[in-house]
């Protein structure tokens, strides 16, 4: 009989989605034998981070993000995994039509508009949101050739004007990315948030035939896989040869990390406990110069000091800097240097006989031209199914981002008085609300700028000469949900690796031992 190996802590810092898809990840290796405990510590009184969900006479409320992109599909994979599969619901794209607001009335984004790639002709010669010198230039772009060498970063305006001109910047890629990252298009990475369509041009030099080149491809590709999938016995299903653009869970995303934090036993998890400083514990195994078999302390509010093998800062980049001067001031400065931007939702319930007063689709973006305080606003209604009880309605808008962070400061009332006279003038639509909820996110969403790239390279060097130490969360390479689970995790696999070289074999022996 054999003893078994001491276990080596693995604390993670910081309980959203990011920390709570780490410490799940931890948690089940623990149950399936490796030698470890996790231990999660997070500042504020509950879980979960921006993820609330919130049941309102029959609404379902998000006050942080409303879904995540059905392409990426670590999000739905850990839904699954957790025994929320039947929850998964997709959005209703046979409905979806988003409208700019532009010289004060709604326009619809032209059919085929790839994001900011127009794939259809007519639809661009017809729309009212660009000039004809853009429509012309959309021509051109078709001929255009590769750049003859790597020409560094640049942002995502300088790219779009370069393919499609001021105006395609200005009424299209502005509101687009100020709606989903809270930022300014003049500030934001093309090769760290569009980098799909920088590497279009290094290939193909014209975004729109790489495009299309990329649609037909997938076309031929679906017919193959459903011929596949019907020779082995399993029929093609339509909702997987067409996946919606968006998905979200019937009951909320508070579902996922409710779930992923009940993964955690209650004793391992400390809430109301924030992390003032990270350092080297002043000894280990290895002597003081072996930091590789050094321990990490945690030094908390109170007082209170904690000790692991390794650490997971699944926090905001800002709070990951904060807590880390005297164990590294160059990996404080590189963290510091990300910004983030703040943001506000402001959620409406509306009663029945309110929705044909709207006009169909998801909703609308507001460029900074138009001089209104909303960036955007979705008819969560129409995107979603589940989301209002049938004929009600329920709008939710979008305040705040790198342009008007003081919006934040307003009393409830005032926004909810805001948003209401904009929603009057933009849709002529002044129904009083059965409801209203306010949820402000100061300093949430990090800011992809020119050269963000370079700088999480550097990052990751500082890393490697502090082993046992790991970043997780949406300020590196995603923002989205499925991000936050994919960094989580891998964060999780790597601190597992360091702590227990060849973790996965370790679980399986000690399974194997358990059945035998």
């Amino acid at each position: 009989m054999t003893d078994r190996p001491k276990a080596r802590r693995v604390a993670v810092v910081g309980g959203g989605v990011s920390g709570l898809a780490a410490a799940y990840t931890l948690a089940q290796a623990r149950k399936a034998g490796v030698p470890i405990e996790e231990m999660l510590i997070e500042a504020g009184p509950s879980l979960g981070g921006v993820i609330r969900t919130e049941m309102v006479e029959g609404f379902v409320i998000e006050a942080g993000p409303d879904s995540f992109l059905a392409e990426k599909p670590q999000a739905a994979a850990m839904a699954r995994e957790l025994g929320l599969g039947e929850e998964l619901i997709g959005s209703n794209d046979h409905a979806r039509r988003t409208y700019i607001f532009h010289q004060g009335r709604l326009q619809p984004l032209p059919d085929g508009l790839m994001f900011l790639v127009p794939t259809r002709l007519w639809p661009m010669i017809t729309t009212r949101l660009l000039p004809f010198g853009t429509k012309l230039a959309a021509v051109r772009e078709l001929f255009h050739l590769p750049p003859a060498g790597d020409n560094g970063d640049e942002s995502v305006a300088s790219f779009v004007k370069r393919h499609y001109g001021d105006a395609m910047v200005e009424n299209i890629a502005d509101p687009l990315l100020a709606g989903v990252y809270g930022g300014d298009s003049a500030g934001l990475s093309v090769r760290s948030v569009l980098p799909r369509f920088w590497e279009m041009e290094r290939q193909h030099g014209s975004l729109t035939r790489a495009t299309l080149k990329a649609m037909r491809q997938r076309r031929f590709a679906v017919p193959a896989n459903s011929h596949h999938a019907a020779h082995h016995g399993h029929p093609g299903n339509p909702s997987s040869r067409n996946p919606p653009l968006f998905m979200t869970l019937k009951g909320g995303l508070q579902q996922m990390t409710e779930k992923l934090a009940s993964s955690v036993e209650r004793y391992r998890v400390i809430l109301r406990r924030p992390v003032q400083a990270l350092e080297l514990a002043p000894e280990g195994p290895g002597g003081a110069s072996d930091r590789c078999s050094r321990r990490f302390l945690i030094r908390c509010e109170g007082g209170r000091v904690y000790d692991a093998d390794a650490v997971i800062l699944a926090v905001p980049a800002h709070a990951a800097a904060a807590i880390l001067p005297s164990l590294d001031p160059r990996l404080r400065e590189l963290l510091e240097a990300i910004p983030y931007s703040s943001s506000m939702t402001v959620s409406l319930g509306f009663g029945e006989h309110t929705r044909p007063k709207l006009p169909h689709g998801f909703g609308f973006l507001v460029p900074r031209k138009e001089g209104r305080r909303m960036l955007a606003c979705t008819f969560v209604h129409a995107k979603f199914h589940h989301r209002a009880p049938e004929a009600k309605a329920m709008l939710r808008c979008f305040l705040g981002g790198a342009r008007d962070p003081e919006v934040l400061k307003l009393h409830d009332d005032e926004v909810v008085a805001l948003v209401r006279r904009e929603l009057r003038e933009i849709l002529d639509f002044a129904a009083e609300p059965l409801f209203s909820r306010v949820h402000r996110w100061p300093v949430s969403m990090a800011q992809y700028g020119v050269g963000h790239g370079g700088r999480v390279s550097a990052i990751e060097e500082r890393l490697g000469e502090l082993p046992g130490l790991y970043l997780a969360g949406n300020a590196y390479s995603g923002i989205g949900i499925s991000d936050c689970i994919r960094t989580g995790k891998g964060a999780a696999e790597k601190a597992l690796h360091h702590v227990v070289p060849g973790w996965q074999q370790a679980g399986k022996t000690e399974t194997s031992t358990q059945q035998a």
